[in-house]
């Protein structure tokens, strides 16, 4: 009986959650014009970083939900962090992975049991849904649900309570939440395997322009960020747009629109080299800031504690390069900490995800990917 109390609970404040959106996009005057003030290139002042909103306020709501990105903006993020998928009629929605199972309720409608299929993305032979496989009208039928449930399991309370928003709809959030708050908050989508939509001549950049532009987005002193891991989509939109533009660097690896490439050309642009001095002053003719795997800029020692005596001279030498640096991922729960800031056996239990957010601001990183963005706010605002 409490479990089913509960359910009802979580349900009840889901939507009220969703009316509270829906009288503010009803009540806020339909008419304005977006007019952006000059913001930093790598953070808000030289003394406090960029809070970036990392699917919205992900640690506390599923992800990539109007519903979470409403909450991050009330926590006081500056900026919210969409990933963005495009449908098979060429329109951008926010998820993390074009396999639809892992975080919507698509295996469990049957009047899309037949989209099921085995396809290649990035190289890797996957078995699922695909976003590419429904129309912008089909997306809207499904669901939302948490990624990590066995960790997150509030999240998992409000599964099914939200829907697959696309971009113009997370633009008109964003917009009314500005008028609302009176002041600036910023976009940060992440083109999600540019390459793959390309050879389905789906084509995500210009999209992606196009929208953010028709929606006032066109200056680089607006507070947009447009990121991806992939080079070659940076630069078609380096010739398309103005706005800043983010090159991500994962740990190990090979970006997916190099994997072509020969051999010898693919480690020249592996992640690894990337980071390197000289990787970071090719990547400043293409883009404005890295966004980096923390663990690139240091790791914990063998006892689970970070100092910055183990710090590589990543950011060092992306400052000197003139690209602003910005990390990921921080999020509360013990299993993403270092052990010395856990608070417990408990993989699910909240360490001190505060002092590794000052560990690596004290580095000099600029931006912070984070999944419970009022934890930095604490910090620094």
């Amino acid at each position: 009986m409490a479990s089913l109390w509960q359910r009802h609970q979580r349900r009840a404040a889901a939507q009220l959650l969703l009316m509270l959106l829906t009288t503010l996009l009803t009540l806020l005057p339909a008419a304005w014009s977006h007019t952006a003030a000059a913001q930093p290139d790598c953070g808000m002042t030289e003394s406090v970083p960029l809070i970036i909103a990392h699917r919205g306020a992900s640690g506390h709501l599923p992800e990539h939900t109007l519903a979470a990105y409403a909450l991050a903006v009330f926590q006081g993020a500056d900026v919210i962090e969409p990933d963005l998928v495009m449908s098979r009629d060429g329109e951008l929605v926010a998820r993390h992975d074009n396999r639809l199972e892992l975080t919507t309720n698509v295996a469990e409608l049957p009047q899309f049991a037949d989209r099921q299929r085995s396809k290649r993305v990035d190289g890797e032979l996957l078995h699922g849904w695909f976003s590419e496989d429904f129309t912008l009208a089909e997306l809207h039928q499904l669901r939302a649900r948490e990624r990590i449930p066995h960790l997150r399991s509030v999240n998992a309370g409000f599964d099914d309570q939200f829907g697959v928003p696309s971009l113009a709809a997370i633009i008109e959030l964003v917009q009314s939440l500005q008028r609302l708050t009176g002041r600036s908050i910023g976009l940060y989508p992440e083109l999600k395997h540019p390459q793959h939509f390309r050879d389905l001549e789906l084509d995500m950049e210009q999209a992606l322009v196009d929208t953010l532009h028709a929606a006032g987005y066109r200056q680089r002193s607006d507070p947009v960020w447009l990121q991806s891991f992939e080079p070659q989509s940076l630069r078609r939109l380096r010739k398309l747009t103005e706005l800043r533009l983010v090159q991500l660097i994962a740990a190990d690896g090979i970006p997916a629109d190099l994997q072509q490439q020969p051999d010898d050309a693919s480690r020249l642009h592996s992640y690894a080299a990337m980071a390197t001095a000289a990787g970071l002053r090719q990547i400043s003719d293409h883009a404005d800031a890295v966004g980096v795997d923390k663990h690139i800029i240091a790791r914990a020692d063998t006892d689970g504690a970070l100092q910055a005596a183990n710090a590589s001279t990543m950011v060092a030498a992306a400052h000197a390069a003139g690209l602003c640096v910005h990390a990921w991922t921080f999020r509360a729960e013990n299993v993403f900490l270092p052990g010395a800031l856990q608070s417990s056996a408990d993989p699910a239990a909240s360490g001190d995800l505060a002092a590794e957010l000052r560990f690596y601001r004290a580095l000099g990183v600029d931006g912070f990917f984070v999944d419970q963005p009022g934890i930095a706010v604490a910090l620094w605002r």
